[in-house]
């Protein structure tokens, strides 16, 4: 089975994963520079502190006291802390932890003070300047910046700021459980606001291509109206966007090209057939004053027979080429009347066992079955429908007649035993001189044209006329007819 493509669906995808694409790139890199700024402005008072904890004594400041920490670094008062201020023979002066349930902490202030480089030596005293002589003046070395880390315990993840001073080591570390906290809230805002965007941007762009693919529905709708009665259809092309307008063009062109070979090949077979009828009639009247006037049982007769037998077929073919041509324009001529179907079926069994006496005919064909129609056209039908389910039989084969009514149809099924017909040919029954396999119908009588018209006929009386599914040894063919 072949797989069915929506090129709307295909556009609606294709603008959702672009614009899915840019959302998520954009989201995890607006996340990531959220997160480092955070991280940043922390590590800014964490130096901050760190410099404000190696004050020397004689400024009368002393290093800032642990319980107010957490407000200096602008989070709440519950935000774990850790303080650790070593002198320079690593005795401590002073130490904090707010979350004192994690021992582990300590191990990493005094692993990264261990790590942490040590200070330059500042020299006691200045050198003399010598006034008059170019010695440059060396300036002092400057301070090696703290190191900043962010390291993981089993209680909490650490931003660990570390420095050695002249006079002191100090590290600090501040719990990210805050910036985790609203890292997640936007990570979440993001997770829910994505998708939504997503959903509007894949129902924008169904929308949009819906309106933009409008010329093709309407070209769809055109073609689907273009039958024998619809050729005259066109588009107009001034409402539609420019990118659309070579294509109407195009296609209203084609249909005036179509219209006007169907209306000269329509002409072509009605002219032919009207002038045929006239020298047929005649040829038809001269043969049959021939063979009066000749002796009975004579070689000329027989030929006589033949050739007026031949003059028939013609004048048979000439009728249904005139009623396939008016069909194909659209003006058969129906005469409404009521008529009796059962009737009209029983008759034809009648003849079907006159014909045919050595086929079993079965029938099931209630009483009064009536419709709206023209009984002689619908005669015809019947009469091509059962004369091939005589042709195309077995020599002691059968024939089964059954007929119903709807509430708003009436239906005929014709059927007969038969070889299996090639699926090849059942796609083409009720084409216009089609036969089907030259080897199996070669010793049949008949051109092709039955079947066709048939069911030009059963269609100007808005029915239809349809081989049945496949059974095995039959053929079976089904008129359904509306009932008003």
């Amino acid at each position: 089975m072949k797989q069915l493509r929506s090129f709307r669906l295909r556009i609606a995808l294709l603008s959702a994963t672009l614009a899915g694409t840019t959302l998520v790139g954009f989201g995890a890199v607006s996340w990531f520079q959220i997160y480092n700024a955070k991280i940043s402005r922390l590590d800014a008072e964490l130096l901050n502190q760190l410099l404000r904890a190696n004050r020397p004594p004689e400024t009368g400041k002393l290093p800032p006291r642990p319980e107010l920490l957490p407000s200096d670094f602008g989070t709440n008062s519950k935000t774990p802390i850790a303080l650790l201020i070593l002198d320079t023979n690593g005795q401590t002066i002073r130490e904090f932890n707010s979350l004192s349930a994690d021992t582990e902490v300590k191990g990493l202030l005094i692993q990264r003070l261990e790590l942490a480089p040590a200070p330059p030596s500042i020299p006691r005293q200045r050198p003399p300047v010598i006034f008059g002589t170019n010695q440059p003046v060396k300036p002092p070395p400057r301070p090696i910046p703290p190191q900043f880390v962010t390291e993981h315990t089993a209680k909490a993840t650490w931003r660990i700021g570390a420095a050695k001073f002249p006079n002191a080591q100090v590290a600090f570390a501040v719990s990210l459980q805050a910036v985790n906290q609203e890292m997640a809230s936007i990570r979440n805002i993001f997770l829910v606001s994505i998708p939504g965007a997503l959903l509007l941007v894949a129902v924008g762009a169904w929308f949009v291509s819906g309106g933009a693919l409008h010329p093709i529905r309407q070209l769809t709708g055109v073609i689907q109206q273009v039958t024998v009665q619809g050729l005259d259809q066109r588009i107009p092309s001034e409402t539609t966007d420019v990118e659309f307008v070579e294509l109407i063009r195009v296609f209203n062109q084609m249909l005036e090209r179509l219209e006007r070979s169907f209306t000269q090949a329509s002409r072509f077979s009605a002219d032919a057939a009207h002038e045929l009828k006239t020298p047929l009639t005649i040829l038809q009247g001269e043969l049959e004053r021939s063979l009066q006037q000749v002796e009975p049982g004579s070689e000329v007769q027989q030929r006589l027979s033949n050739l007026l037998d031949e003059v028939h077929r013609l004048s048979g073919i000439m009728r249904k080429l005139l009623l396939l041509s008016l069909a194909d324009a659209g003006k058969m001529g129906l005469y409404l009347a009521d008529v009796n179907m059962s009737e009209l079926l029983l008759e034809i069994v009648e003849d079907v066992e006159l014909l045919a006496p050595h086929l079993s005919v079965q029938t099931d064909i209630p009483d009064n079955l009536q419709v709206k129609g023209d009984r002689d056209l619908l005669i015809q039908v019947l009469q091509n429908l059962l004369s091939n389910a005589i042709k195309y039989n077995f020599a002691d084969g059968w024939i089964k007649i059954q007929a119903y009514q709807t509430q708003k149809t009436l239906k005929v099924t014709i059927a007969n035993s038969s070889k299996d017909i090639l699926a090849s040919d059942r796609d083409r029954l009720f084409e216009r001189f089609y036969r089907g396999d030259p080897a199996r119908t070669r010793k049949v009588e008949g051109i092709g044209l039955g079947l066709s018209l048939a069911r030009e006929i059963v269609r100007a009386h808005q029915g239809e006329l349809a081989l049945d599914s496949l059974t095995s040894g039959q053929t079976a063919f089904t008129l359904t007819l509306p009932i008003a």
